[in-house]
């Protein structure tokens, strides 16, 4: 009991710095409301829906459908400008891009686009930080800043959805809550937001193409399959092993391994939609074959045929003393799930030069500050 108070406290989510309100964190209601308080017709909501999730605008001063009156009014009170690029770095051609968000309270977090022959992904972030302390991932070794705002989240994709619009004349097809954070502590936020990416009236994305990630906090999952979405559930499981992933993930010693997987269970069971368990390879710490079989194993005996692992080689952190596991043992231990009928992948790495994985960005960016602070000149 003490033990898990102790990650309780620890871990509780700081809300300070919460942004101002925006037009994204209401829902069609919320949206009627807020334009009834400035003196105008409800059907000025839906235009400003329209126009933020269908045309990408966030500037009411560029909505011309609106009278020129109205919108520097509505721009004041329903368009703070919640998050400034502060970085962007790209490669494999342009088809990666992360970007480096300020936001208004100086927080920073990051988002990174993916294009691909047949879809365009976005990760976006849920928090500003991680409380969740996981040692091999640069976020959880910064510390949990505060939550995010549905509108802050939701800011991230459309600027994807924007750049995907006028640099490649594509579409946003799917959007993944795999950056910096853990999703399910910031639930009602993280919630709010997939509605608004999947409503036909929001960005109209499809709630099958929208994965949302944890470290396992059994009672969000659970709640989370009763929010009946239909959203794919990724699993942060990294060790079959409660002694391995007390180390790994802290949360465990609060959700065990047994706790997490009969909550997926109930996800699976009660969505009709097959659990991804992702499993970032550590060099000699969670490679091992033995360990692969135990996984298998267990994944088989409590979710069937609604389990599939995803191997991620791990993107060391600088200075990290944690490495990628050689590629023969990524594919023995590939081998060995497969054995036992589950289904296991290798997840395709992409940016890994412009430090793509959560959290690298920011980390890099801070340590140039801290760098650069008896050298005034050099700018970012």
């Amino acid at each position: 009991m003490v033990r898990q108070l102790g990650f309780e406290a620890r871990h509780r989510t700081r809300l300070d710095g919460v942004p101002p309100r925006h037009f994204a964190d209401l829902d069609a209601a919320g949206r009627e409301s807020a334009v009834a308080e400035l003196g105008l017709p409800a059907f000025r909501a839906k235009q400003l829906a329209y126009q933020y999730y269908g045309r990408l605008i966030a500037d009411p001063r560029l909505m011309t459908d609106l009278p020129a009156g109205v919108r520097d009014r509505l721009a004041a009170a329903l368009f703070p400008n919640l998050l400034t690029a502060v970085r962007e770095v790209a490669c494999d051609s342009g088809q990666t891009r992360k970007t480096l968000w300020r936001a208004v309270d100086g927080t920073m977090v990051e988002s990174v686009l993916m294009r691909y022959p047949q879809r365009a992904t976005v990760c976006v972030s849920s928090q500003a930080g991680c409380g969740m302390a996981c040692p091999f991932c640069a976020t959880g070794q910064a510390g949990l800043s505060r939550n995010l705002s549905a509108a802050e989240i939701l800011e991230q994709v459309r600027a994807a959805a924007a750049t995907l619009r006028d640099d490649f004349g594509d579409r946003l097809s799917n959007v993944v809550f795999m950056g910096m954070g853990e999703p399910l502590a910031n639930y009602a936020r993280v919630v709010a937001a997939v509605r608004r990416i999947t409503e036909p009236a929001g960005f109209g994305v499809s709630a099958r193409a929208v994965t949302v990630s944890t470290v396992g906090l059994a009672p969000a999952i659970r709640k989370l399959a009763d929010e009946r979405l239909a959203l794919t559930l990724a699993l942060s499981l990294h060790a079959p092993d409660d002694e391995l992933r007390d180390t790994l993930v802290p949360a465990n010693t609060r959700w065990n391994i047994s706790d997490v997987l009969d909550a997926a269970r109930h996800y699976a069971d009660t969505t009709g939609r097959r659990v991804s368990v992702e499993y970032a390879l550590i060099r000699d710490v969670n490679d091992q074959p033995w360990r692969a079989e135990l996984l298998a194993k267990r994944l088989r005996r409590v979710l069937g045929p609604l389990a599939h692992v995803n191997v991620i080689p791990l993107n060391p952190t600088p200075g990290s003393n944690w490495k990628a596991s050689p590629k023969a043992v990524r594919r023995e231990f590939v081998r060995r799930v497969r054995a036992h009928g589950v289904p296991c992948t290798v997840r395709d790495t992409r940016g890994r030069e412009i430090s793509a994985a959560c959290g690298q960005l920011a980390a890099d960016t801070a340590s140039r500050r801290q760098r650069t602070r008896l050298v005034p000149m050099v700018s970012l």
